[in-house]
């Protein structure tokens, strides 16, 4: 297949509003990739955009050497060469489980006996032979969810797009079926494009995570790279948990904003900035650190502690290891260490748009 590009891309709804506008993006093939942002952000367009069922308004999209949209042509999304799988199972209820999957080889006229093999493989691939002759209500829901994957795959596409496809999945499943979605793409070798809000899918499944806000790209990269290094400060409050404390830059070292506490600095920021800080790359100590304050609050999950400490009014979040709960008590006074520090800065502005891709 090769890769698909999507170049200069505008979408303007019938009522006047933009939601992307000369927007760029490079899917490589046989990667999987995930728009991951937050709802009203563009993913959920952009997919129907790649699959077909939505056209832009200006640009142009390719999905490998061939001009799938321009303002010359339109390639309808049954000639693309994909399969989808949306957030609904959307399977048909009057039919079984074999007859589901089958249906898009029927209305190709694929020979029988094709069908009854590549509808086996299929079944064997995601799990589901043993259900074929059951009907959807007969299955749970993360078996029909499997039935729909299966019936996106079963013509063989060279790319699969997935929107949202386990929200409405218990939270057990939704972790089962991440690796199991991840591990069907690798072995069939396809370009994968998938949909969420949820960040833990995005950064389990993905080769690449593209993070988009209003319609725009606000970074684009590995899972490591989108949580280690984030572009912006919406980055790294929307993918995972993050502590935020304004300051200024004084003399090698961060003033912090009403706490009366600053912390060593010696990177290329000068006056106001923000400083942002994971909850577990902080580390506590009895015997002084960078910063103190007073731990108020602890709550045992089992393999971590969920802990806050109020630092003159300022309430931090800490995350813990498990087996060092019966050695947290509050109220207490603590000192704070850090693995990790991220700074940026502050121009008032809490949506930054810096493009990294």
């Amino acid at each position: 297949m090769s890769n698909i590009v999507l170049e200069r891309i505008t979408k303007q709804f019938e009522d006047g509003f933009v939601l992307l506008e000369d927007f760029s993006l490079l899917i490589e093939d046989k990667k999987f990739t995930t728009l991951l942002g937050p709802s009203g952000c563009g993913k959920t367009t952009l997919l129907r955009l790649i699959a077909g069922f939505e056209k832009p308004t200006r640009g142009e999209i390719h999905i490998g050497d061939n001009v799938v949209y321009s303002a010359k042509s339109f390639v309808p999304p049954e000639k693309r060469n994909l399969g989808m799988v949306f957030q609904s199972y959307a399977v048909w209820p009057h039919m079984t489980v074999f007859e589901n999957v089958a249906y898009p080889l029927k209305i190709k006229k694929i020979p029988k006996n094709e069908i009854r093999e590549r509808v086996g493989k299929i079944l064997d691939t995601v799990h589901l032979s043993q259900y074929a002759k059951r009907i959807p209500a007969q299955i749970s829901g993360g078996q029909q969810q499997r039935v729909a994957l299966a019936r996106a795959l079963v013509a063989e596409p060279k790319l699969l797009l997935l929107d949202e496809p386990l929200s409405n999945l218990d939270a057990k499943l939704r972790e089962t079926m991440r690796f199991e979605i991840k591990a069907i793409q690798k072995n069939l070798d396809i370009t994968a494009v998938y949909v969420t809000h949820d960040q833990t899918e995005a950064m389990a499944m993905s080769d690449r995570i593209v993070v988009l806000n209003k319609g725009v790209i606000q970074q684009a990269g590995s899972p490591y790279e989108i949580y280690r290094k984030p572009a912006n400060r919406f980055v790294a409050d929307f993918v995972g948990k993050v502590n935020f404390l304004r300051g200024a830059v004084k003399d090698g070292r961060i003033e912090l904003t009403g706490l009366g506490q600053s912390l060593p600095y010696d990177g290329p920021h000068t006056g106001r900035v923000i400083v942002a800080i994971r909850p577990e790359n902080i580390n506590f100590s009895h015997q002084g650190g960078a910063l103190e304050g007073t731990l108020t609050t602890v709550f045992y999950l089992g393999d971590v502690n969920d802990c806050r400490v109020d630092m003159n009014g300022e309430i931090i979040r800490v995350i813990t290891d498990g087996f060092s709960y019966d050695q947290l008590s509050t109220p207490s006074k603590v000192y704070m260490d850090f693995k990790d520090v991220l700074v940026y800065e502050d121009d008032g502005n809490d949506e930054q748009t810096k493009i990294i891709t």
